[in-house]
């Protein structure tokens, strides 16, 4: 049966129709309801107590519940929410004070009242109401069949967590051992604002990103991240622990910012989940713990949420779990790195790269602007044959095209607008009345372009253009997948071959420094050293901010010269290049920073 979109058990539905008589007032059903659960008002209102008593006589209910996933409202089952909660036990941990603050329908909250013997209050927070009532009744039925349980003050309060006030809890219970607990949305505040969701923080660039890096992305976060920040905040002077379920990007984002934030959190632990398992979503996610009013730390223990006979049983069904040694990840020196005991190996080719990593063309208009080659025609996205003038059309490089580690020609077409960002497009309606025509019979679909980066910019704009993108020479890698491995990308058909923004490159104007650059970064070193900084469960594991980490320097003096040797007779022989280390002098000069070059110079 649901009351008010609640399911409410059986046990509990048969108590209130014997306790919920005619003449029982408001007072005395919370009192009673105190009496045997220890919640709170549990009737917030005396129209909530009348609506309560209608909706209680009708026998059925066909009201379903809403699917709210969303929101990114994955309710926790109960039996995760028992492994979080003994994985606490197993720490000692006795929590005088529970909090909550994104209850749902309690299960987090049975669980502390099972296993936590030392609670003496527990307050939940919850915006959709239908929970708050589903996590009342849940208590209710878990006293009525443990009735010798402990009964600490439960208050189950309908709020959205962006407006409690959690700084009133600290001040109360200051001197008390608390734990906050709990599931928070996984979901971003964009996804939440574009389903018109008011369960959103103030309007706010709460990173404090500037400029374009707010504009085109870095401005939205995670409202996981959001609340278990405000938490944090508000809880850190005070002894106690937090246990959030959250999306791994979430803990990483806390233990990097942890460097300028240093927030008094300690033991830093990440306990991996099955999300699949537990939530039949395909999101990598994990339990993040911390231990609160402590000297800072800034690095975090990667373990898992199962025992050891779990976890064998989940990688045999779920191949993406792969067994693995314990691993650390967080700052050291002032580095932050994905694994702390690889990168003590490598550590040496952490610094800049000489040259400048570019990201590839962004349009947000594939089915226009990228074209098949049939039979000689171009195709769009639309099925369209269409035809255009060569000079605007460029061969294009997607991520899952980047496999070889020579590529020689594209499967794709682009057509490129601009040279530069910003650049005028008006040129084209008088050089290239072809492509002007077909580009202006789709101005709709551009006008559909949502990301600020377009706005009073020039019909047909791109991004990620400039000098580099008609490097003859470049050597890329996808920024998407997870295999460290560079392609060296040659000219088509005398022209420069572009990538898309999913990918990352260099761009040369000879051969040879391309080749050198290949040789190098294709290395076992460098395989390690990015093994050691970059997070397979990202969702791009390579970066601009990755990738100008490779010092390019450093690795040509330690790479042994049999080894590069070897190499570049390996490319020789394979590609059919005649390639020397000739310009090796020339090349070293170039990724020399030219403060070193004026020191040798007069040393």
């Amino acid at each position: 049966m649901r009351i008010f979109e609640a399911h409410i058990p059986p046990a509990v539905q048969r108590f209130f129709c014997e306790k919920l008589t005619s003449y029982i007032s408001l007072e005395a059903a919370n009192f009673l309801i105190h009496s045997i659960s220890g919640i709170n008002s549990f009737f917030e209102s005396e129209s909530d107590f009348l609506d309560f008593k209608e909706e209680l006589s009708i026998i059925a209910n066909i009201v379903e519940e809403p699917d709210r996933a969303e929101y990114g409202d994955f309710q926790t089952n109960i039996e995760l929410a028992n492994k979080v909660a003994l994985r606490l036990v197993s720490k000692r941990i006795s929590p005088e004070i529970v909090i909550e603050p994104t209850c749902g329908k309690g299960n987090f909250i049975l669980a502390a009242l099972q296993h936590f013997e030392s609670t003496k209050a527990i307050i939940g927070i919850e915006i959709y109401k239908p929970y708050t009532w589903e996590c009342k009744f849940n208590i209710i039925d878990f006293y009525l069949e443990n009735t010798k349980e402990n009964k600490p003050q439960i208050s189950i309060i309908h709020s959205s967590v962006f407006d409690f006030n959690f700084e009133d809890i600290a001040n109360e219970y200051t001197g008390k051992e608390i734990l906050v607990i709990g599931n928070p949305p996984w979901v971003t505040n964009s996804k939440l604002g574009g389903l018109n969701s008011s369960n959103l923080p103030k309007k706010e660039n709460f990173k404090n990103h500037s400029g374009l890096d707010a504009i085109t992305g870095k401005g939205n976060f995670d409202i996981a991240e959001y609340i278990t920040l405000s938490m944090i905040e508000a809880f850190q002077n005070l002894k106690g622990n937090i246990a959030l379920l959250v999306k791994n990007s979430v803990i990483k984002n806390i233990v990097f910012d942890q460097n300028n934030n240093k927030y008094k959190i300690a033991e830093i632990e990440k306990y991996s989940i099955d999300s699949k398992k537990e939530f039949n979503v395909s999101v990598e996610a994990s339990l993040f713990y911390c231990k609160l009013n402590n000297q800072p730390e800034f690095e975090c223990s990667e373990l898992s949420i199962y025992n050891a006979n779990e976890q064998r049983a989940i990688r045999r069904t779920n191949r993406r779990l792969e067994e693995r040694k314990a691993n650390r990840f967080g700052w050291i020196s002032q580095k932050f790195v994905s694994n702390i005991d690889i990168y003590a190996h490598s550590k040496n080719l952490d610094g800049n790269c000489p040259f400048e990593w570019r990201q590839g063309i962004k349009h947000d208009c594939s089915s226009i602007m990228e074209l098949d080659k049939v039979n000689g025609h171009f195709v769009n996205g639309l099925k369209e044959e269409i035809k255009l003038e060569n000079d605007l059309v460029y061969g294009i490089l997607k991520s899952s095209d980047l496999k070889n580690t020579v590529i020689k020609e594209t499967r794709k077409y682009t057509i490129v607008t601009q040279k530069k960002v910003g650049q005028e497009t008006n040129y084209i309606q008088y050089g290239y009345p072809k492509t002007y025509q077909y580009l202006s019979k789709h101005q709709d679909v551009f006008n559909l372009r949502k990301s600020s980066i377009y706005k009073n910019k020039p019909p047909f704009s791109i991004f990620g253009i400039g000098d580099y993108s008609f490097k003859p020479y470049k050597v890329a890698i996808s920024g998407l997948y997870k295999t460290f491995h560079f392609s060296l990308v040659l000219p088509q058909g005398e022209k420069p071959v572009m990538l898309d923004d999913t990918c990352y490159m260099l761009g040369f104007d000879k051969l040879e420094f391309a080749v050198y650059s290949l040789i190098l970064l294709n290395s076992d070193v460098t395989m390690k050293f990015l093994q050691s900084i970059t997070f397979t469960d990202a969702k791009r594991t390579f970066t601009k901010d990755v990738l100008m980490r490779i010092d390019l320097l450093e690795l040509a003096k330690i790479i042994d010269e049999s080894e590069l040797q070897k190499e570049l007779n390996n490319i020789n022989e394979k590609y059919n290049f005649n390639l020397t280390f000739e310009l090796w002098a020339d090349f070293m000069e170039e990724i020399t920073p030219i403060q070193s070059r004026q020191v040798a110079l007069f040393s």
